[in-house]
């Protein structure tokens, strides 16, 4: 957690080099005053580089990608898009800004989604499927990759929190049809906003781009003002801000990888031997980006108390409980209720599995610039805190 720690002098190189050749802010056009010069095309060629993509397509935000690939998927009025009951608010609401109907799985001890689940909520309308690898974590994509390619369903990988994982050597985000980014303020990599696209597939790329640029083809045979179009679009365009300072930041994600990876193995290492906490599941470890340290207590009145003492010694948790209702399904019915399915339903009932699992739940954020003695200090705590429990 998160870029914005090592923002420093690259960042502001790369943005004062936007005004010192033409001070052109928009992603196309002008190419005289910016002497040609497109960060947001370099960042894009940059970053499928190293997630080693074909196409990768810069947007305005991780919220603004999932809609364009729903909506470039042909995702629409009458489908059923099945996601999972732990993720960030944005997927639900791109599912129901196409007009489909959001499908909701319950979470495994991984918080993504249960494949078993996963089997038991497809039908003859489902359109697609979007993972979440919440929290550093990937999902069990070997599994729902399976049960995807049973059922001839595409998928798509939100992998906002996760940029930088990996699963059996693959990068995610990479792995099903389509996957998107984040880079808001709290992201490995952050632009402060902004998103990514990520695809193998060409003309679905192009689709993405046209739709996230106003239907725009980008036709080579005409000048921007006279290009062609065949689709409606919106605006979700990245700006060379963006692209300036995510070039910046990209060139140190091996680096916060590391201090994440290092810091986060430290700190679990030496809460191993307390009996009382039951760590959340890793499919596969050696990807794990390092994001936070999760683990679960007996019950939630222990949570609770947990909770309570480790905000009075100063420390802070990421989500998980501080901003659950956020990132948990359950807790909107202002969207699901608008759905037949969910309609009069208690939702804490219907995601009950999740429910457990999440408010038993304690994430432990790891940053990048930690001493030894501040993890050392941490693991004191949380030692002193069960032990009172």
């Amino acid at each position: 957690m998160p870029g914005y720690e090592v923002i420093g002098k690259e960042e502001h190189d790369a943005v004062c080099d936007i005004f010192d050749k033409g001070g052109v802010l928009c992603r196309y056009g002008s190419n005289q005053k910016r002497q040609n010069i497109f960060r947001v095309d370099d960042f894009e060629r940059e970053f499928a580089k190293k997630f080693q993509v074909k196409h990768a397509l810069g947007v305005s935000s991780g919220t603004g990608a999932l809609k364009t690939v729903l909506i470039a998927l042909g995702v629409g009025h009458g489908d059923e898009v099945i996601t999972q009951s732990h993720t960030f608010i944005a997927t639900v609401e791109a599912i129901v800004e196409t007009g489909a109907t959001p499908i909701i799985t319950d979470v495994n001890k991984t918080l993504n989604m249960d494949p078993e689940d996963l089997k038991d909520k497809i039908t003859d309308k489902t359109k697609l499927i979007i993972p979440v690898h919440m929290a550093g974590v990937s999902a069990q994509m070997d599994e729902i990759l399976s049960i995807a390619k049973n059922h001839n369903i595409k998928i798509l990988e939100d992998n906002a929190q996760s940029p930088g994982g990996t699963y059996k050597g693959k990068h995610l985000g990479t792995i099903g049809d389509a996957g998107i980014f984040s880079f808001d303020y709290a992201k490995m990599i952050t632009t402060g906003e902004g998103g990514m696209i990520t695809t193998n597939n060409e003309q679905l790329f192009k689709k993405c781009r046209e739709y996230s640029d106003h239907g725009h083809e980008l036709n080579p045979k005409f000048p921007r003002g006279q290009d062609t179009r065949s689709i409606s679009g919106f605006n979700f365009k990245m700006t060379e801000f963006h692209g300036a300072i995510g070039l910046a930041q990209l060139k140190k994600i091996d680096y916060l990888l590391q201090r994440h990876r290092e810091n986060k193995k430290f700190i679990k290492d030496n809460l191993l031997d307390i009996k009382e906490i039951d760590f959340r599941d890793i499919p596969d470890h050696k990807g794990d980006i390092g994001d936070s340290i999760i683990f679960f207590l007996e019950n939630r009145e222990k949570t609770k108390k947990f909770l309570k003492a480790w905000i009075a010694k100063g420390y802070i948790t990421k989500n998980l409980p501080d901003a659950v209702d956020w990132h948990f399904a359950a807790t909107w019915d202002h969207i699901l209720y608008r759905h037949n399915k969910y309609k009069n339903k208690n939702l804490l009932e219907v995601f009950k599995k999740s429910n457990n699992l999440l408010r038993r739940a304690i994430a432990i954020p790891i940053f990048i610039n930690m001493s030894e003695t501040q993890m050392n200090e941490i693991v004191k705590s949380v030692h002193e805190i069960i032990k009172k429990l």
